[in-house]
């Protein structure tokens, strides 16, 4: 009995030989990274802002994945992280395609007409999406008042960053939507491998996945896109790299892993707030008086979504 007990208190058993990363950390540390991953997914559409200042979009897209898969594989190298099971890569594909690939592409291509106002709508639209994929792909079943709170909370992000945009919608609207179904696709199943391998071998192992593709496709956009590296071009191609597509994503799948898909997803609800505060301070975009109202009104949603039952 003893013997058994130690080895419970050793904490979760691996699977396939993986140590499970589940919410170790506990709600409270969950609430944090998934926040920390809000934070630096906020960063993202005006850090592309500034790429594109150098970059044509393949270019940026195709390199950021390439730089951020190098990290991550040194990381796996490194730390002699065994191969996922066989079962774990068609989920890892999934999130390759969604958040590696997909969502990175589509908001770029967006970001040459549109502003990162506008664009900001798909990821008000992004925490209710997730939230209707996890249900159906992992049996979440969150409560009335959950779902209550989200649809508020999508509805009044939606309705100020509408508002921002001068309530025309671009041509840019197809890319944006495109990318909200893959990137709640691909944030759906990272949630899920997140409590069977640690966030940051989830994101890792799905980067070095699309290495076939970005590879080749870094060489062909660069040779065909120009570049002007400035500061601007630099910064935003580190940021979107490393804040965006790993770091991000680490503490995002982790956090995820903690409190849950739907409960993470609604953490998003702050991010397009967030995201026209930094274009305000980087890219000299201005926000009118109802940015403050809206703020109130997300928290409040957000509030709620955290404390109800499913």
């Amino acid at each position: 009995m003893e013997a058994q007990s130690s080895a419970t208190a050793r904490g979760r058993i691996a699977v396939d030989g993986q140590a499970a990363s589940p919410a170790s950390s506990g709600p409270r540390s969950g609430l944090l990274q998934a926040g920390l991953g809000v934070v630096a997914f906020s960063l993202t559409f005006p850090a592309t802002a500034w790429g594109l200042e150098g970059f044509g979009p393949w270019s940026l897209v195709a390199v950021r994945s390439v730089l951020a898969a190098l990290v991550a594989g040194g990381c796996l190298l490194a730390t002699g992280v065994p191969l996922p099971a066989r079962r774990h890569w068609f989920g890892l594909a999934v999130v390759g395609a969604g958040v590696v690939l997909g969502f990175p592409l589509l908001t770029t291509l967006a970001l040459r007409t549109s502003t990162t106002a506008h664009a900001a709508v798909v990821v008000g639209l992004l925490p209710l999406t997730t939230a209707l994929l996890s249900a159906l792909r992992v049996g979440a079943r969150p409560s009335r008042t959950f779902w209550a709170a989200a649809l508020a909370g999508a509805a009044a992000v939606v309705a100020f960053t509408v508002q921002q945009s001068g309530g025309a919608l671009s041509a840019a609207d197809g890319y944006l939507f495109a990318a909200l179904l893959v990137c709640a696709a691909g944030y759906t199943e990272g949630g899920r491998l997140a409590r069977i391998m640690p966030g940051w071998q989830v994101i890792g192992w799905a980067l070095v996945l699309c290495l076939p593709v970005t590879v080749p496709g870094a060489a062909l956009a660069l040779a065909y896109e120009p570049v002007r590296l400035g500061a601007h071009a630099v910064a935003g191609l580190l940021w979107v790299t490393l804040g965006s597509q790993f770091f991000g994503l680490v503490v995002w799948y982790r956090g995820m892993a903690a409190i849950g898909i739907p409960k993470a997803s609604q953490l998003q609800l702050a991010q397009p707030l967030l995201t026209l505060v930094w274009s305000v301070l980087l890219l000299g975009e201005h926000l009118t008086p109802a940015a403050p109202l809206t703020a109130a009104a997300v928290l409040v949603c957000i509030a709620v979504t955290q404390r109800a039952r499913g």
